[in-house]
């Protein structure tokens, strides 16, 4: 699905989030279409209608993707509490020498 005045000139399904749409893909599908709109604006072959549509796809990929970064480092530092607590209910047995 493209906008009036976008010109794809990359062929390939390319996922698209308009505001108010269900994100529909995943971090690697957005970070290799960054790279493909990186290299299309990179090119120079862009107009101006399709280098707007493509900087504002950009920009919605690259929240996307930083959302979804933050989620992981959100689940990655609940894991680290989680071994933290269980660690604690050991009684510190597997936990390295605290230097104290």
């Amino acid at each position: 699905m493209t906008t009036e005045g976008e010109d794809r000139t990359q062929g390939g399904a390319q996922p698209e989030r308009h505001s108010g749409e269900p994100q529909a893909f995943s971090y690697e599908t957005a970070a290799g279409r960054i790279e493909e709109i990186i290299k299309r604006l990179d090119s120079g072959e862009a107009g101006l209608r399709e280098t707007l549509e493509l900087v504002k796809e950009g920009r919605e990929l690259v929240e996307f993707c930083a959302a979804e970064l933050e989620a992981v480092g959100r689940g990655l530092e609940e894991l680290r509490l989680d071994e933290l607590v269980a660690r604690l209910e050991t009684g510190g047995r597997d936990s390295p020498p605290s230097g104290s």
